[in-house]
């Protein structure tokens, strides 16, 4: 099974990191799993052997996100991420940032969007303090959760079916 608790996934990860397999991390809401998140995974994938990905918890998503969100729970988040023929792992977290889940795994490379290369990157200077290296995917346009959201509301509004 492809989800996995961080207490499987750091037992795992000692027999992939003994043969040589380069391990490549990225992590987010995925709220609405849409092409750009899809074309990124697959770009993460290409950066290494192994692609784990971490999913922000419903808690975690509420506490980034605010009220109203994630549109879809957890489980059905992780069971999309897990179809995903790029994804080899997926573990949930509670906290608002991943960095916890970095320092544990210890990836080789860690993936963003492009959107962060101007952001500080949660994790960068850990994973580059033991060689490892940070890796910006460029973003497909046209495509964002909140984006996609907004439009839907405004279908919904202008369709007539609001109360």
């Amino acid at each position: 099974m492809k989800i996995v608790t961080l207490k499987k996934l750091l037992g795992l990860l000692p027999r992939m990191k003994e043969k040589g397999k380069k391990i490549v991390f990225t992590n987010g809401c995925f709220d609405l799993l849409h092409p750009g998140h899809i074309r990124c995974l697959k770009k993460a994938r290409e950066q290494g052997d192994i692609l784990i990905v971490g999913l922000n918890s419903d808690n975690s998503v509420k506490k980034i996100k605010g009220p109203g969100r994630p549109f879809l729970p957890e489980k059905e988040r992780a069971l999309m991420l897990a179809a995903l023929e790029a994804v080899d792992y997926v573990v949930l977290f509670n906290e608002s940032t991943p960095l916890k889940l970095i320092k544990l795994i210890q990836p080789d490379i860690l993936v963003k969007g492009e959107e962060y290369r101007k952001r500080k990157v949660v994790g960068s200077s850990v994973v580059k303090k033991y060689g490892g290296k940070v890796v910006f995917i460029p973003m497909l346009p046209g495509y964002s959760t909140t984006r996609i959201a907004e439009r839907l509301a405004q279908t919904y509004k202008t369709s007539g079916r609001q109360k």
